[in-house]
């Protein structure tokens, strides 16, 4: 079973105009149309068995409904293979409620964005959220380490990963973009050690630009397979998972990347999708 433990996808009537808004701010292209549908051509294309859908709530208004539209997706996922998690805000006041409902709705985690959100994964804001998405057993994926969108800023470097996990309960806590985007120096040096995941997204390869001249080869670069499986080897292949971060990466070439490396057929299964069965238990 493969699984993309790193999606995106937007409502049919956000879809063009949030991605348009996403690429001129990252001056890169997506590979999908950004809706749910397009997501499923992709899936089709690529094999992938199942997309976790990651939502992101950018303000504390936006949580409830966004929470809601995850349920009415995740109604369908057993036909469309995708399965969103739901998300929570730092600011939003009635975190505690929220989130039991979010485990109640039958999502198996949430997603954070410290850049986009505006505090640091150790804030208190977010340890509580933490702490108490541990004790309900969500899986909690967050961005961490630089943004594309958003050049310089760090709002969840590997400093404040070791800060939050040793401030919080135990969580299933995936740290997006092997660790820390640009950062993957020091997620080798500070972080293999603590209980923790990473995914794949948007970390391997090459960015795809947008044909506008902004980014200089050298800048396009992501991780090489040396880099990539520095990281594999340090966190054990059981701790990785397979995530694009469509439409911001092809599924289809973000496979054939990982295939492509000189892994064992034991840890290709369990990046591509084994590790991700044993998170979500599906």
């Amino acid at each position: 079973m493969i699984i993309d433990m790193h999606t995106h996808s937007f409502p049919e009537k956000l879809a063009a105009s949030t991605l348009e808004k996403l690429s001129a701010a990252s001056h890169t292209r997506p590979f999908t149309n950004g809706t749910p549908g397009g997501l499923q051509a992709s899936m089709r294309e690529a094999g992938v068995d199942l997309s976790v859908v990651l939502p992101v709530a950018t303000s504390p208004r936006q949580v409830e409904h966004v929470n809601d539209a995850s349920a009415r997706l995740n109604e369908t996922a057993e036909e469309t293979g995708l399965l969103s998690f739901g998300c929570m805000h730092p600011d939003y006041e009635g975190w505690r409620e929220e989130l039991a409902r979010v485990k109640a709705l039958g999502m198996k985690g949430i997603k954070l964005h410290p850049v986009y959100q505006g505090a640091d994964l150790d804030d208190p804001r977010y340890l509580r959220i933490l702490d108490r998405a541990g004790e309900l057993g969500l899986v909690v994926v967050t961005h961490a380490g630089l943004d594309v969108g958003f050049p310089g800023v760090v709002r969840c470097s590997p400093e404040m990963v070791r800060r939050a996990v040793a401030q919080v309960g135990p969580v299933k806590l995936v740290l997006a973009h092997m660790g820390g985007w640009r950062c993957w120096d020091r997620v080798l040096e500070l972080l293999p050690e603590l209980p923790v995941l990473i995914d794949t997204s948007f970390s391997v390869g090459r960015m795809s630009p947008l044909n506008d001249g902004f980014y200089q080869e050298e800048e396009l670069r992501l991780l090489d397979s040396r880099g990539f499986l520095k990281l594999v080897r340090a966190f054990g292949a059981g701790r990785v998972l397979f995530g694009s971060d469509s439409p911001w990466s092809g599924q289809k070439e973000s496979l054939e990347w990982v295939r492509s490396q000189p892994l064992t057929e034991e840890e290709r299964t369990a990046i591509l999708g084994g590790n991700a069965q044993n998170l979500l238990s599906v």
